[in-house]
């Protein structure tokens, strides 16, 4: 099939790569003319100067696959709905919220242009693994991209289900987005397990610290309990072996460790795009519990000092009730 691709970052770039392989034509845009032009020259694919450009590269009816930041897409759009044709298809493979695909797919469909929300997952490493897609939208224009899903997805036995080589057809408009927002909530709430998990193991020789007796600080019991120097690239190496907990996370997990068991290229301040944030807002709204991908989500705040003030705040009651002073860093 030929396909448009517009946004060639870390992953419009690889699926790009994937789809020529495969004997796909694929016709590329990004404003930096650098990277368009890096990526036509190494997979053979055709760059475009201009979105109207490469509305003129592509035969009707066009199928054109947006792989952009979520803040870019309206604007995109706004540009597109002015060159599409009626029979056209947009994909949208960003993390989009799904309400907007529901006011995208409106808006394009009074200019008989079909809308499809792609979910997608596979990061980095989707050139060689494929990508997990979750698709939203009409089923005939669903049909129809059908090679292009089968493609990029992980792929396996042709007679399996597509469900069971990584891409699906999960409802109308608006769906393949709620799945992998949901996706990425669940994604927060392993994340935040393993790294707590980890970071007790990392404690476990608490024992071995001499602490002068503090007022302020509640003491260790059983010192001789925490005298463990775990080795915790061995310990994720472990685990990724016959244990229940074994993912491709924890793979991921251990070639870290692997690589830099003290973590000393990180800070710790965690990024949230979204995702979690509207699955706790989904969650709410259905009234359905989601403490674990909450406590995950508002960890995420902590860890870039957006609780600050409230632990001031903290200190500040207990020095008004009780005259306790600050504890210094590090004690």
């Amino acid at each position: 099939m030929q396909l448009g691709m517009i946004g060639l970052g870390r992953m419009g770039g690889n699926m790009v790569r994937r789809l020529q392989r495969a004997g796909h034509e694929t016709v590329i845009y990004s404003r930096t003319p650098a990277d368009r032009e890096a990526l036509a020259a190494e997979t053979g694919a055709q760059c475009a100067d201009s979105l109207a450009g490469m509305i003129s590269l592509l035969p009707s009816p066009r199928v054109l696959w947006m792989m952009l930041p979520v803040a870019a897409v309206d604007p995109t759009i706004t540009v597109l709905e002015q060159l599409l044709e009626p029979g056209d298809i947009l994909v949208d493979g960003g993390n989009s919220h799904y309400q907007d695909d529901l006011r995208r797919a409106e808006r394009l469909a009074s200019r008989g242009v079909h809308y499809i929300d792609c979910g997608t997952s596979g990061g980095i490493w989707g050139l060689e693994r494929g990508y997990c897609l979750m698709v939203g939208g009409e089923v005939e224009p669903v049909k129809r991209i059908d090679p292009i899903l089968a493609t990029l997805a992980p792929g396996g036995d042709p007679s399996a289900t597509p469900a069971q080589r990584g891409y699906l057809h999960c409802g109308g408009k608006g769906a393949g987005h709620f799945v992998k927002m949901i996706h990425n909530g669940i994604e927060y709430g392993l994340m935040a397990a393993y790294a707590e998990g980890f970071n007790i193991l990392r404690h476990a020789n608490a024992g071995r610290e001499e602490r002068a007796p503090d007022a302020e600080t509640a003491p260790l019991k059983n010192r001789e309990a925490f005298l463990y120097d775990l080795n915790l690239p061995e310990i994720a190496e472990l685990w990724r072996h016959g244990s229940v907990v074994s993912s491709w996370l924890l793979d991921l997990t251990a070639q870290a460790l692997a690589r830099d068991p003290r973590l000393a290229a990180f800070e710790g301040r965690v990024s949230d795009s979204g995702e979690g944030r509207w699955t706790l807002q989904a969650a709410l709204e259905e009234t359905v519990p989601a403490p674990v991908l909450a406590t995950a989500l508002f960890s995420r705040f902590s860890s870039r000092g957006e609780a600050g003030f409230a632990n001031q705040l903290l200190c500040a009651m207990r020095r008004e009730f009780g005259g306790h002073p600050e504890s210094k860093k590090g004690l």
